[in-house]
């Protein structure tokens, strides 16, 4: 039976940097730096709210359509944000999780996620997921493909595809599922996020850009969860 009111696991769709620095008058990647700000913020307050999985969505596929410029920029807040809270991680045991299409990331990117990843790999007080070069049906074109292969060199057999195996198959199998999706900024939408996973999360969105999203945001977030009652497609 499942907890209904227990939060296991927040994915967060992290926008409004763009419109945080113009409403500024910054210029736009200084959103991005202190949306990177934010992240350490929310990593600390999850771990003090007891949340054991944060899924950050941190680079869509999409987001290659942008400027070189804006996106050699996103790289770089990202290898700073790895150098920076990295030892942050050590110390408070969080593992750290990576999941999208990482193969078209810049190499000193993939290495140094690579590095994290490996020496987080045994920390046991939560975990962070994020999902870089990440698309959701990218995700499932990408399982198919996975368990395509399986079948033709007879691993498995097409006529046991269900639910379970295909997300067995998932970038990251072992993660259960959101119980509650936030996205800052006010868009309805989700972008493309996790769409297998997010079948049954509930969704909060608030118009607060993501960085200024901070410990009392994310309780107000909880606080609207607790009071919501989940049915996942039961009738109480």
């Amino acid at each position: 039976m499942k907890d209904e009111k227990k939060v296991n696991h927040i994915a967060i769709i992290m926008d409004g940097n763009g419109r945080w620095a113009k409403e500024r008058g910054l210029p736009h990647i200084e959103g991005h730096r202190q949306g990177a700000e934010a992240v350490k913020k929310i990593i600390e307050a999850s771990k003090d709210f007891g949340i054991k999985y944060l899924t950050l969505y941190a680079f869509s596929t999409e987001n290659w359509k942008r400027s070189k410029e804006e996106v050699d920029g996103l790289m770089d807040i990202l290898l700073n944000f790895l150098d920076t809270n990295l030892q942050v991680f050590i110390d408070n045991k969080i593992r750290l999780l990576t999941i999208g299409r990482l193969w078209q990331l810049p190499q000193t990117v993939r290495e140094n996620l690579a590095e994290a990843v490996r020496l987080t790999a045994d920390n046991d007080e939560g975990t962070v997921v994020l999902a870089i070069s990440y698309g959701g049906r990218a995700e499932i074109i990408d399982t198919a493909k996975k368990l395509a292969q399986k079948a033709v060199s007879g691993e498995i057999n097409v006529e046991d595809i269900d639910e379970k195996l295909f997300a067995q198959n998932l970038y990251a199998p072992d993660i259960p599922d959101p119980d509650l999706m936030i996205r800052t900024s006010g868009e309805l939408r989700i972008s493309n996020f996790l769409l297998w996973q997010l079948s049954y999360s509930e969704f909060y969105v608030t118009d607060i850009y993501w960085p200024d999203f901070d410990k009392n945001e994310l309780s107000k977030a909880l606080d609207s969860f607790y009071k919501r009652e989940r049915r996942f497609g039961e009738r109480k």
